[in-house]
């Protein structure tokens, strides 16, 4: 066994694979809770932010984190990253609806945990960003997401877009370790 696969924990395919001392299906379990856990915690930590920096920034001057580097500026975004797509706010929910989807049918295939942390982090980020496009002003599906994080010279994004970026780059990460969803490794 390679030893990538070994401390990831992926099982072995082939003729030569050993038989595996747990059942598939506690072991697919385990990753479904490790996904669930991972969602749960990104969202709650989004939503969490997001009600505090409603309360506490908004309608304030921004806070100086590091200088002029990082600032928290509570602001309202209608739009996609960048502030881009304003008039697309329905087809923007209508795609986070659709990402959690997939990701819940997917969940039933998935015996490996690094794709569990990775679609874990998506699906946290995807509800949390729905979240504000359902409830906030000025209205259901046309809500405006809360950001707040504003690094000088970039966009200002909240932890549910970083909970999504960061589950994307661990996608294509494990995608180039040729790492499937359930616990296969192929090599191209």
């Amino acid at each position: 066994m390679a030893e990538a696969e070994r401390i990831i924990g992926t099982p072995e395919v082939g003729d030569d694979a050993e038989p595996q001392s747990e059942p598939a299906a506690p072991r697919g379990r385990r990753r479904i809770t490790a996904l669930l856990v991972v969602a749960v915690l990104a969202y709650l930590l989004d939503l969490g932010s997001k009600m505090l920096v409603v309360a506490r920034l908004e309608h304030r001057p921004p806070i100086e984190i590091v200088g002029n580097l990082l600032k928290f500026d509570a602001i309202r975004n209608p739009g996609a990253a960048f502030g881009f797509g304003e008039a697309f706010t329905i087809i923007f929910t209508v795609i986070a609806a659709t990402v959690i989807v997939v990701i819940v049918r997917l969940a039933r295939k998935l015996y490996s945990l690094p794709w569990a942390i990775a679609l874990g982090l998506l699906l946290g980020g995807a509800l949390g960003n729905l979240t504000d496009r359902i409830f906030r002003s000025p209205g259901v599906f046309r809500g405006a997401v809360v950001d707040f994080i504003a690094p000088a010279h970039f966009a200002v994004f909240n932890l549910a877009d970083s909970a999504i970026v960061c589950g994307g780059i661990l996608i294509v990460l494990l995608s180039f370790k040729g790492l499937d969803p359930d616990g296969t490794v192929h090599k191209d």
